[in-house]
């Protein structure tokens, strides 16, 4: 999936050209890069099916010229995640009735690949192995309010995987901690492993307004119909998560634990954790940048850019495209209504 704005990383990420095309961490490979390298040793490259918005076309084959037109799925507008899993899902199964399906993020950082890899081996056996929707989970390091949270029942197992109590959305840290603190509850990655067969199942008895639109055009994948058919079918669409469209309804939902190293990069600080920090504890991007009595702050400008701090500490610095924008770390989840405080007064230009 690389479909998302990514607007907490405005102005960096922006809607022509967001985060996970962007190389965030520093190291010359862009979050989406990262994501399709990992999957590629996993299977077959011409088994990667990447969904994103038709905008972002241009980008995805630039980034990653070996795939073909038919790899990349282009939505014509954004519909949140279940709309876009029911795509894939719906193209994949035309081609392979018997196929086991991973579904990944392509804006996550993980940083242990050979855990990772282990991980989804044991998943796609789970969900190969029984008719079940297997999601991933992250065992917490800290009481984190950014992610959401799922319990599992330990006493209902699936091959690796428990089965799903709850779901949670984002807790208070009160909540957060006892989640942590019991040891029931992981991190809810937003990764998933399934049949094709099932989810299809699963959205037709969940989510009908959706799968009755897709259904329609299951002998249109891989023709010419298929792009005039995803245009008229996905402006019917409703706008749903397949958190909420299907995981948290179903009753067949197990989780499998995941212990590599992993963070969804959602936020300013979600990087500033993973990164390179100087002595004061600062996070600096930038040739030109002289700090004095600047501590535990993230600074991301052009090369070009003479920045001059003092005096400053835990303050969001970032540069981009004549845009400049200054924020308290401790503040960042307020960046989203920054951007759109922005629109209202400016429109897309700066979005």
């Amino acid at each position: 999936m690389a479909g998302g704005v990514g607007s907490r990383f405005w102005p960096l990420s922006r809607k022509q050209f967001p985060k996970q095309f962007i190389d965030i961490i520093g190291d010359g490979t862009t979050l989406f890069q990262k994501a399709y390298n990992r999957l590629a040793k996993h299977c077959l490259p011409e088994n990667i099916y990447i969904v994103t918005n038709e905008g972002y076309r241009g980008i995805v084959k630039e980034q990653v010229p070996t795939l073909t037109d038919d790899q990349i799925l282009g939505e014509p507008s954004a519909r949140n995640t279940a709309p876009c899993i029911a795509y894939a899902s719906f193209k994949i199964h035309a081609k392979r009735k018997d196929a086991v399906i991973a579904v990944v993020p392509s804006d996550h950082l993980i940083l242990d690949e050979k855990e990772f890899e282990a991980t989804m081996n044991a998943a796609f056996e789970t969900a190969g192995n029984s008719n079940n929707l297997i999601t991933i989970g992250i065992k917490p390091s800290r009481p984190d309010t950014g992610y959401g949270y799922i319990q599992m029942d330990e006493d209902s197992r699936s091959g690796d995987a428990f089965k799903v109590k709850t779901f949670t959305e984002k807790p208070n840290l009160e909540l957060a901690k006892q989640f942590y603190e019991s040891g029931e509850f992981l991190w809810n990655s937003g990764m998933f492993v399934w049949k094709a067969s099932v989810i299809k199942e699963q959205l037709h008895k969940h989510t009908p307004e959706i799968y009755s639109l897709f259904v329609k055009g299951e002998n249109l994948f891989y023709t010419k119909d298929e792009t005039p058919f995803i245009n008229k079918m996905y402006d019917l669409c409703p706008m749903i998560s397949i958190d909420y469209g299907v995981m948290e309804k179903a009753d067949n939902v197990f989780v499998l634990p995941g212990n590599f190293s992993w963070s969804d990069i959602g936020t300013w600080n979600a990087l500033y954790e993973f990164a390179e920090k100087d002595a004061n504890n600062n996070v600096i991007r930038g040739e030109m940048v002289l700090s004095r009595n600047t501590t535990n702050c993230i600074v991301n400008v052009s090369d070009k850019k003479l920045v001059a701090l003092k005096g400053l500490n835990n303050l969001i610095i970032v540069e981009a495209d004549g845009i400049l924008l200054i924020a308290d770390k401790d503040k960042e989840q307020e960046i989203r209504q920054v951007v759109n405080d922005v629109k209202l007064k400016h429109g897309d230009k700066f979005a």
